[in-house]
């Protein structure tokens, strides 16, 4: 799987972290930034992120910044992206199977370097549900949230 992060000066010193996660699952990654822990903005990384996807450079991406907020708030403004902070691996996990998120933030002033680890792998050993028998309702729900943004 390919995975896109991006990260803003608050996320950085967990950056490599997530990254080494990555790694050892055996993912691709899409490194877009920062690469330090100079002050930047948030929206512009979380855009580079959703546009990765949208782009087909990546299938999902985690973000970091201090409270993974910002970071979600940004991303879910790009229709097609779906982010969501999760600070547990049970967010992370039934974000990915009901809800179809491919956009993890993480706040790294929120989370440790242990328990971004279990979020992150949970995030990434998760498939959406919603085209299993038996697992409907998680479909509709997600076609009704792409009719919100506009899509069907």
């Amino acid at each position: 799987m390919l995975i896109a992060i991006a990260c803003d000066h608050a996320g950085f010193p967990l950056k490599e972290t997530v990254m080494d996660v990555l790694r050892r699952a055996g993912c691709d990654i899409l490194d877009l930034g920062t690469d330090s822990d100079r002050p930047v903005d948030y929206p512009d990384y979380a855009e580079k992120a959703g546009y990765a996807i949208l782009d087909g450079k990546a299938q999902r991406a985690v973000i970091l910044c201090g409270s993974g907020v910002g970071a979600a708030i940004a991303a879910n403004k790009i229709p097609g992206i779906y982010a969501g902070v999760c600070h547990d691996t049970y967010s992370a996990r039934q974000a990915v199977e009901h809800d179809d998120m491919n956009v993890l933030c993480l706040g790294a002033r929120v989370v440790g370097a242990e328990v971004a680890k279990e979020i992150v792998t949970a995030f990434l050993s998760a498939r959406f549900v919603g085209q299993d028998a038996g697992q409907e309702r998680h479909q509709r729900r997600v076609a009704k949230i792409r009719k919100l943004e506009g899509k069907s």
